[in-house]
């Protein structure tokens, strides 16, 4: 199959391109640098420059690529900047599908997240709406995702991948990272999370069993599908594992949560073969200390 990665070069976009190409699939992958070109196509992929933002380069490079599938993994989180992020959610997806459809493709899968569900007791499935009772900030986030799934499903297949907090190489959680300098008491890489360790629920997922679910998702049907790990967990559990992977000091227990802060189950995604290989994120944080 010609699939077309949009983000080819993020965090689970340059794990997802050799999954592709292994996998027999002709990719082509966006990067807005040369240097980034360059690293796709080393993956054995071929590489073309064009900004998401740019409707018009966007789509001559989705027409020449021609291709039967895209995959959506355009994000915007460099700054940690959630006003920046939301834009790429709404306008970066839009000018995706319009290239999409300009091309004639009818098939989508799109990054999107998993703690946009509305406030509730337990991990939700994805039969549970979208947060529409948020106040600010958390009703903008929830806005812009609203928008990036409403945006990908006027395609005729739209896969939504509701991706829970990723960790791993690339990833604000990963050593040396910005968890890991808040962790230390440092400010100079900020994020879009929290250190607290709470009663707050999460649900994690390792960056490259996010870009096999990517690949999976070739061949499932529309709809959102949860990609999560099997163990949501609060923060006062999971925090002073990372913590401790991290070789950094974990901060003391608090209670308190939000309703919204509930985790995400996969039954879905299990049910349709996904197979995580770091099932939890317990294993998952200790197996990855090492890796930059």
């Amino acid at each position: 199959m010609r699939v077309f990665v949009a983000g080819a070069t993020g965090a689970v976009g340059s794990l997802l391109v050799p999954m592709l190409v292994a996998a027999g699939h002709e990719v082509t992958g966006t990067s807005r640098t040369l240097a980034g070109i360059e690293r796709i196509r080393s993956l054995g992929a071929t590489g073309v420059q064009a900004d998401a933002l740019d409707a018009d380069r966007l789509r001559r490079a989705v027409c020449a690529a021609a291709p039967e599938a895209v995959i959506h993994q355009l994000t915007d989180l460099s700054g940690a900047d959630g006003a920046a992020n939301g834009r790429m959610r709404r306008e970066g997806t839009r000018n995706l599908v319009e290239a999409a459809k300009a091309a004639g493709v009818g098939r989508i899968v799109a990054q999107s997240i998993s703690w946009t569900y509305a406030p509730g007791e337990g991990p939700a499935e994805e039969v549970v709406p979208l947060d529409s009772t948020a106040a600010q900030p958390r009703a903008r986030m929830v806005a812009a995702v609203r928008a990036l799934e409403e945006t990908a499903a006027e395609l005729e297949t739209a896969v939504l991948l509701r991706y829970g907090l990723l960790y791993g190489p690339g990833t604000w959680y990963a050593p040396g990272g910005a968890v890991a300098a808040a962790l230390a008491g440092e400010r100079s890489a900020p994020f879009l999370g929290s250190t607290v360790a709470n009663d707050a629920v999460s649900s994690f997922v390792h960056v490259a069993d996010a870009a096999g679910a990517a690949l999976a998702a070739l061949d499932w049907p529309s709809g959102p599908v949860n990609i999560v790990d099997d163990e949501p967990a609060p923060a006062r559990e999971w925090l002073p594992a990372l913590a401790e992977a991290l070789g950094l000091p974990a901060p003391g227990p608090v209670a308190g949560r939000q309703e919204w802060e509930r985790g995400a189950l996969n039954t879905l995604a299990r049910s349709r073969g996904w197979q995580p290989e770091w099932p939890t994120w317990r294993t998952g944080f200790a197996a990855h200390r090492d890796i930059p």
